[in-house]
C-alpha cells in the first residue's frame, strides 16, 4: 500500500507562483503514477497533471499545460507541482494522488488512484 500528503499550497495573487509538494510512501517501489488534480467549492475532483513512477513521463490537462510543471525527485521520493502565472480559475483544493494501478496510460480519472492525501487549498486573488 501507498499513503501520501502533500503541502505548500497558500493565498497567492493572480500571476504569481506555487510549489506544491507530494510525499508517497510505504510500497512506492511498486507505484505507477502520481497524480494532482484539484477540487473547487461545487465542483467535481479535475485532473491537472500526472507523472508515471517508473518512466518520469508527465501528462498535463488542457488548463494546466504550458503553467504548470510536474517534476519528481528520484532521491527524496518526491513529486513537485510547479504553478506559474497562476489565475483566480486555480483556486481550489489540490489533492495528490498515488495508483499502483497498472492498467492505464493517462491517469487521468480519479478512480484510477488508490490513495489520497488530505488537501492543500491553493487561493488566487486577483
Amino acid at each position: 500500500q501507498v499513503s501520501v500528503h502533500e503541502s505548500g499550497g497558500g493565498l497567492v495573487q493572480a500571476g504569481g507562483s506555487l510549489r506544491l509538494t507530494c510525499f508517497p510512501s510505504g510500497d512506492t517501489f511498486s507505484l505507477q503514477a502520481v497524480g494532482w488534480f484539484r477540487q473547487a467549492p461545487g465542483k467535481e475532483r479535475e485532473f491537472v497533471g500526472r507523472v508515471r513512477w517508473g518512466s518520469g513521463n508527465t501528462y498535463y490537462s488542457d488548463a494546466a499545460k504550458g503553467r504548470f510543471t510536474i517534476s519528481k525527485d528520484n532521491a527524496k521520493n518526491t513529486v513537485y507541482l510547479q504553478m506559474n502565472n497562476l489565475e483566480r480559475e486555480d483556486t481550489a483544493v489540490y489533492y495528490c494522488g498515488a495508483t499502483l494501478y497498472s492498467g492505464s496510460y493517462f491517469y487521468d480519472q480519479p478512480n484510477e488512484y488508490d490513495s489520497w492525501g488530505q488537501g492543500t487549498q491553493v487561493t488566487v486573488s486577483s
